[in-house]
């Protein structure tokens, strides 16, 4: 009565559906249909379980449920609340990710996987430790796949291990998203934290932020920071192929082979090599989903067979596509598996791979990769990202040996344990260093030297690990594998000086009297300077009329064409390049970028607000990274402001006509608005040169120099020389040539002059941050900033 019963209630018949789907895609639906009927939500990853379990009341799920119950019950998992808080990215949908990802569902984790292919179909066969099937029958892996470690000798199809494995994660409230592809990591930006690059862009897995990310993605893709050894052995060439299992009586008969190397079995291998010319090192058969072979083949009777068309010392050569004969390889791999099961499989057809054509591959595992660290840390904007390899990603087995999924679900476990500790607040340079004492441990892992006691294992390393200790790496000896916010800013810092040094030589090389070796001294007799500008506009400049000795004369002229042609402010009075003890190198540094970006036409956000953002991120870069030593008081008299007499900083630094002042202090004498370069009138006191009779309009003081902004010279009513209507015809070209440009380069809808104001709110805002990096830089920490500080207005 209660099967029928079942056989009539919708849920039940959708858990049998989900139960037994063989393929990615029907599991995948099946299961959406399940929760879609059972009205609850998967991505209340929290909750979804106990909601599942509480309304999928079927004697056929009671059993999973006990067994999930059971292994969620252990006191590593802190009834999921261990890592509740977390949230954690997968790589790769192999057997190895989603072993990881059940594990940080169980304590608590909200985790995505992703991978880019959309269907499970790797027939290749997996051979079992022990330890690994209690843990997949612990899981509940008889109920999805009733031939679970069935046979003579226990193993299990990827494709099998993978289906298993996915039903359980789904139980659990992961989400895996296929047909994904994973295009890199993007660092935090404002509020958001780290987040993945994915193709299709619009995936929701692009919005979802983590704090752990785990690569299982294979050996094809580690992550940025890791470091790969290479392990070169003596050429061994591999052959897998996969052959119809049609489950009849006779294919049952057949004995597997558990691996059967020459030294031990000399007259097989000898029989095989005299009587179909098949050179083998080895082979190994399993009976799975598909009747499964995999040999090391001797290159000689490749050769002789036409499997490789054309001998090649380079190993790459040797075995890529052009030089492989298909129809010979498969030749090859039926006699092979055809004389080694004594001719008892009736017509053996070879399976199919995920292209439709005969699964048979060659392979070289001459070369095995293997991470040289576990895991590491990242840090950018105060967002910490934990990162992890598992699987092939932190180390490739070496198939004969039977190690690839013992050892990739060791090394899952031990970096669950890991998130576990991370969740917990723990330091990261001790969990780094008990990570990597773990690793030590991996490529020594047999079957015999694990523990025996399987019921006991946890995530704990110390119920896996006989003797174990945990601490055998230091943290002082992971260091390095804590990138840090300062540690990336220091290296991008250095790479910033060198380049800007590199470019300086490389552009003012083969100039008489121009030896750059710095980006300081070598700047003092103006040569340098004047060598930039002809490299790049010889028509601005007579480099023959130049004498070494005349510093002054030198410096001014190329402070001049600088400003005059590129709106860059000079670092300092031409004659203060003589008189100065030494030349203030944090200044020359912040002006030569200018330069750099002006003469190669740099992409900068419009004009001078990049030069700005460009010297702030110099200065930060000279302040996290001093490779360039910074002396203190060392600018002479262009350290105060013309006007307000007080303290002049690099980056609030403005100048006309020769004279030094705050960018605050450069104002419209008529109206009070802040002056921009390009955008005033220079006039001298009344009598002087520059202006002739006088105007209601402006009212001049009685210091010998006067700035107006063009707005205010336009309105007044007095008359000019010619030179000076010809100079401000070219100071209103410039300033709309501004104008234009800002609309170029921001393409916003926004009047000019709105964007202009809010390009000097930026301005201030850059000056605040950039003169208190200075402070800092040159040790007057005490010392009021600039004149915005004081709530200075007008001098």
């Amino acid at each position: 009565m209660v099967k029928e019963a079942d056989s009539v209630n919708p849920s039940h018949a959708l858990f049998d559906s989900f139960v037994q789907a063989q393929t990615c895609k029907e599991t995948q639906q099946n299961f959406i249909e399940l929760c879609r009927h059972l009205k609850v939500e998967p991505r209340d990853y929290k909750h979804f379980y106990s909601k599942l379990k509480d309304r999928l009341n079927y004697w056929k799920a009671k059993d999973l449920w006990q067994k999930i119950d059971k292994r969620a019950a252990h006191p590593d998992y802190e009834q999921g609340q261990a890592c509740h808080q977390n949230k954690c990215l997968v790589l790769g949908a192999g057997p190895c990710g989603l072993r990881t990802a059940i594990e940080l569902a169980l304590l608590g984790t909200q985790v995505a996987v992703l991978d880019k292919r959309v269907s499970f179909s790797r027939n290749n066969v997996l051979h079992l430790w022990p330890y690994t099937i209690r843990d997949l029958l612990n899981l509940g892996a008889k109920k999805f796949y009733g031939r679970f470690c069935s046979g003579s000798i226990h193993h299990i199809s990827i494709r099998q291990l993978q289906l298993i494995l996915l039903k359980v994660a789904l139980i659990l409230g992961v989400e895996v998203h296929t047909g994904v592809t994973f295009e890199g990591l993007l660092e935090p930006s404002g509020s958001t934290g780290w987040r993945a690059q994915v193709s299709p862009g619009s995936h929701r897995a692009a919005a979802f932020e983590f704090d752990v990310f785990i690569s299982a993605g294979g050996g094809r893709y580690v992550p940025d920071g890791f470091k790969i050894k290479e392990l070169r052995g003596k050429l061994a060439i591999g052959i897998t192929a996969n052959f119809v299992n049609r489950r009849t009586k006779q294919e049952a008969q057949v004995q597997e082979i558990s691996g059967v190397a020459r030294i031990y079995n000399q007259k097989f291998f000898q029989a095989l090599h005299s009587e179909i010319g098949v050179d083998l090192e080895n082979i190994v058969y399993y009976k799975d989903d598909t009747h499964y072979f995999v040999m090391t083949a001797k290159k000689g009777s490749l050769l002789k067979k036409g499997v490789i068309k054309q001998d090649f010392p380079d190993v790459n050569q040797l075995l890529a596509p052009a030089n492989v004969n298909q129809k010979a390889l498969e030749e090859y791999a039926y006699d092979a598996a055809d004389f080694s099961t004594d001719h008892m499989l009736p017509d053996l057809e070879f399976a199919r791979d995920h292209a439709g054509r005969p699964d048979v591959a060659m392979f070289d595992f001459t070369c095995m990769h293997r991470a040289e660290n576990a895991s590491l840390v990242k840090e950018r904007k105060g967002k910490r990202l934990l990162i992890a390899l598992v699987g092939d990603s932190l180390v490739e087995p070496f198939w004969p040996l039977g190690t690839g999924i013992a050892r990739g679900f060791l090394a899952a476990f031990d970096t669950a344990w890991m998130v576990r500790n991370w969740g917990k607040g723990g330091l990261p340079l001790e969990l780094l260093a008990e990570r990597e004492s773990m690793y030590q441990l991996l490529s020594q892992t047999t079957p015999e030297n694990i523990s025996k006691n399987y019921a006991s294992y946890s995530i704990n390393p110390s119920t896996r690990y006989p003797n174990i200790s945990m601490s055998s790496i230091k943290p002082t000896q992971v260091k390095h594998t804590v990138l840090d916010a300062h540690l990336h800013t220091r290296k991008k810092s250095l790479r910033r000086l060198e380049d800007l040094l590199s470019w300086c030589q490389k552009n003012t090389a083969g100039y008489k009297h121009v030896k750059v070796k710095d980006l300081s001294e070598s700047w003092r007799s103006g040569m340098a300077l004047c060598a930039l500008i002809h490299n790049f506009r010889p028509e601005l400049i007579n480099l023959s009329s130049l004498d070494e000795y005349n510093i002054t004369r030198n410096n001014k002229l190329a402070f001049d064409l600088m400003e005059r042609e590129f709106g860059i402010t000079p670092v300092m009075r031409a004659s203060e390049m003589i008189t100065c003890e030494k030349i203030d190198q944090l200044s020359m540094v912040v002006y030569l970028t200018q330069i750099r970006n002006a003469l190669t036409e740099k992409d900068t956000p419009a004009g001078n607000e990049g030069l700005f953002l460009e010297a702030c991120i110099t200065l930060k870069s000279i302040f996290n990274n001093p490779v360039v030593p910074v002396s203190s008081s060392e600018v002479g008299g262009s350290e105060l402001c013309y006007f307000c007499n007080k303290h002049l900083y690099v980056l609030e630094r403005g100048s006309a006509e020769g004279k030094f002042f705050h960018r605050s202090c450069f104002n419209c004498y008529q109206c009070g608005s802040t002056l921009r370069q390009g955008g005033y009138a220079f006039l001298s006191d009344m009598g002087k040169p520059g202006i002739h009779g006088h105007t209601d309009k402006i009212l001049f003081s009685r210091k010998l120099l006067t700035w107006v902004c063009v707005k205010c010279v336009q309105e007044a009513d007095f008359e000019i020389s010619e030179s000076d209507k010809r100079d401000l015809k070219r100071m209103k070209t410039l300033e709309r040539k501004a104008r234009q440009s800002e609309i170029q380069r921001f393409h916003k809808a926004q009047t000019i002059q709105r964007r202009l104001d809010e390009i000097e709110v930026t301005f201030k805002e850059l000056e605040e941050k950039g003169v208190d990096l200075e402070r800092a830089l040159r040790g007057e920490a005490g010392m009021t900033s600039h004149p915005s500080a004081e709530n200075h207005s007008h001098c």
